[in-house]
């Protein structure tokens, strides 16, 4: 067996998979939970945590935050994803490639893979369990949103956990982020690693490359575009 040299972070949503509808039925349910209010207008989503999202839905629905508005929205929203196991089959769907992307690199000696997402981890954890991306993912040693961390942040913890677990050192350079916002470029270049960029979610190919994404892809179908992707980034 080849030694572990090299880990990929999944971003989950617009990269993977796109829950979009059961996303913002999750989020009415938890902020009519956390609120007693109906939810007008969600936050935008791209390339932010869970924290971001919430704190700013609170903002545009003319509610004023307190301390407390986190740790309740937050098991109230994982809560409404449970809620919505059946409806991520339903209603999600895994993109383009993606499916084959994952098995792909799950197949390349020496490499480890899991995600990076600003998601909660049960959120997280279902929408890939439920569409079947799960097996091919360590999720374990994932960096979720379990509190008010930046993605950046989470890099860094997860490339920690998968360390420690796997008793090894990934290090900025043999670690790649595959996401779909410029925010995500941002993030991984704040954690120091290189990032593919696939132009699945809000942002276009021309935007990803002028935030200064490594690699920009449209979508994640070629899969041989990917491996080499991966391999010529993720230095072991």
């Amino acid at each position: 067996m080849a030694a572990l040299n090299r880990l990929v972070l999944w971003n989950i949503d617009h990269t993977l998979v796109d829950v979009g509808r059961v996303t913002r039925e999750a989020y009415a349910e938890a902020f009519r939970h956390t609120t007693g209010r109906p939810l007008v207008r969600l936050a935008p989503t791209p390339g932010r945590t869970e924290s971001e999202i919430i704190f700013e839905t609170l903002a545009f629905n003319d509610i004023v935050t307190t301390d407390d508005h986190l740790p309740a929205f937050m098991p109230a929203l994982a809560r409404a994803f449970e809620a919505r196991r059946a409806d991520l089959k339903a209603h999600g769907r895994v993109l383009p490639g993606a499916r084959e992307a994952v098995a792909a690199l799950s197949r390349v000696s020496g490499t480890v893979q899991s995600v990076l997402t600003g998601s909660i981890q049960a959120g997280a954890v279902l929408k890939l369990t439920e569409l079947g991306l799960a097996g091919g993912l360590d999720l374990e040693v994932g960096g979720y949103e379990n509190g008010v961390y930046s993605k950046a942040a989470l890099l860094e913890l997860a490339r920690s956990r998968a360390g420690e677990k796997y008793r090894t050192r990934f290090t900025e350079s043999s670690t790649v982020y595959i996401a779909d916002s410029p925010r995500d470029v941002q993030a991984a270049h704040i954690a120091g690693s290189p990032i593919i960029a696939v132009a699945t979610g809000s942002a276009t190919e021309a935007e990803l490359r002028s935030a200064g994404a490594e690699v920009v892809l449209p979508t994640l179908a070629d899969t041989d575009a990917v491996l080499r992707s991966v391999a010529s980034l993720a230095h072991g």
